[in-house]
């Protein structure tokens, strides 16, 4: 130590926690990627998404089609991308696209078009593959050259559409003759979703790449989903055991639809049967039925419930204690799949909701997403397993518990390094019950809990408890007459 005053700058004991999003959505599913920016698959890798603009740069959009009243998403990333960010304005999302145009394609047999006289052809099949289009003379069958010849774009809707180049070859009225490939949405099945892991090169596909959300963006999956395909039980089951253990630290919800057809429950009091039947019971999963419309386009009820509940967390700080129930859903009419419209009262909502089903109500103050209660319920009426919130809640707080402490593995066992963990914990929970988010916890080192065994091998247990705030998932009021106030007419 030098003469003098010296100065050493210690690190904090207390260390800040790290913000976590509880509710990030991710969806495994097929999206139009013959419509995006560079016209490439972005197959089986994560895309996060801020906005509806960085959804379609990477991966396309196309809206619902259909008929009136029923129109549906083909691509069913593209549900998703809608529910947040058209008719929601709540991000961000990871979207994960499993469609191969390798594979979910089917070839179009040649067609003749002719150049209108705005100088386009409309192809007759959606979805051309760019990569695969060929226009020739119909003639002669000489290939014209891209670019040079004419240049190819998709609309709106998906169809592509050849334009002549001034300067080419193709001369205005022409006939042509198209080939091309066309993708299949609808040929995406269950077994892509649940995708696999490649044994020689260890490459993941659809759901095990829920693993590298984490690893890439330091973002942590809150929200599980696979829209049009988690209403197969062997779909939910591989997401459930996904979302139970995230890179060995973290978990995450599953949302799940009911099917709202004839095959599934076409009428509310079949819907908890058919739950049951299917192993929809978990307590890290929330169940939902039936459909929602907006205008005439139809959206699982699941795609919805995770955007409310994003929305939620977001007016909390991302803080996921608030219930999404009775909160407001962009719909005007509840449907089953086939655009049948679905009437439900209070008493049918409730008994949806008595039976673990998260459903929507038209009651006072317009559309709600209505029910609290996880997949788990009624058979498992533990309020940590019970409740969305506190299911919730804990996940979140799993992931604050690690990210935060995370740097303080491998540190020395010594007193202060024991208690800066406790102090910062407390400090933390203390903050949280201030603003209402929990009604109180604690941290403690407890003696018990580390035997001597344990602490030589460098294993430490914290004892947490805490109590998230239940939602009032009913009021009641005691109404009596009191003879008493006669006396008021006498006052």
């Amino acid at each position: 130590m030098s003469r003098g005053v010296n100065v050493v700058n210690l690190p904090t004991g207390v260390a800040p926690p790290v913000q976590s999003l509880a509710g990030l959505p991710v969806y495994v599913g097929s999206a139009p990627i013959h419509m995006s920016a560079d016209g490439t698959a972005k197959l089986n890798k994560p895309i996060l998404a801020n906005n509806l603009a960085e959804a379609t740069a990477a991966l396309g959009f196309i809206d619902a089609a259909g008929s009136a009243g029923a129109k549906k998403f083909e691509f069913s990333l593209c549900e998703a991308m809608s529910a947040h960010f058209k008719i929601g304005n709540v991000g961000p999302i990871v979207l994960i696209n499993v469609l191969d145009p390798a594979v979910h394609m089917s070839p179009v047999t040649a067609e003749s078009r002719v150049i209108g006289a705005d100088g386009t052809a409309t192809l007759a099949v959606k979805h051309p593959i760019a990569s695969t289009v060929v226009v020739k003379n119909s003639t002669d069958l000489t290939t014209y050259v891209l670019h040079t010849d004419y240049e190819l774009t998709v609309n709106s809707s998906g169809q592509g559409v050849i334009a002549r180049v001034s300067t080419g070859a193709i001369g205005a009225g022409a006939t042509v003759h198209v080939g091309y490939h066309a993708l299949t949405p609808a040929t995406v099945a269950a077994s892509d979703i649940i995708g696999s892991v490649d044994s020689a090169t260890l490459l993941k596909k659809g759901m095990e790449l829920v693993a590298d959300v984490f690893p890439r963006f330091r973002l942590v999956p809150g929200q599980l989903l696979a829209p049009g395909y988690t209403s197969d039980p062997t779909v939910t089951a591989v997401a459930l055991a996904k979302a139970s253990s995230i890179n060995g630290h973290f978990n995450a919800i599953v949302l799940a639809d009911v099917p709202a057809t004839s095959a599934g429950a076409d009428v509310y009091t079949e819907v908890a049967a058919w739950k049951n039947t299917n192993s929809f019971t978990a307590a890290d999963m929330v169940v939902c039925w039936p459909m929602g419309r907006l205008g005439d386009t139809l959206y699982h009820l699941s795609t919805l419930t995770a955007a409310r509940a994003q929305q939620t967390d977001s007016d909390n700080d991302g803080v996921p204690y608030e219930s999404p129930s009775n909160k407001s859903l962009p719909i005007d009419s509840l449907v089953l799949a086939d655009g049948t419209e679905v009437i439900l009262d209070t008493v049918a909502a409730a008994s949806l909701n008595a039976q673990g089903i998260v459903t929507a109500l038209n009651f006072i103050g317009g559309w709600v997403l209505w029910g609290n209660r996880t997949g788990a319920y009624p058979a498992n009426t533990d309020p940590a397993d019970a409740f969305i919130p506190f299911v919730r809640m804990r996940a979140w707080n799993r992931q604050v518990l690690v990210l935060s402490h995370w740097q303080r593995v491998d540190n020395p066992m010594n007193r202060r390094k024991i208690d800066s963990v406790v102090d910062s914990e407390n400090i933390r929970l203390n903050a949280l019950a201030a603003r209402g988010f929990i009604l109180g916890a604690r941290v403690e080192l407890r003696e018990e809990l580390n035997p001597t065994t344990s602490l030589l091998d460098g294993q430490v247990t914290y004892s947490v408890s805490w109590m998230p705030p239940p939602p009032m998932d009913g009021i009641t009021f005691n109404v009596e007459v009191d003879p008493s106030y006669l006396s008021t007419l006498f006052a």
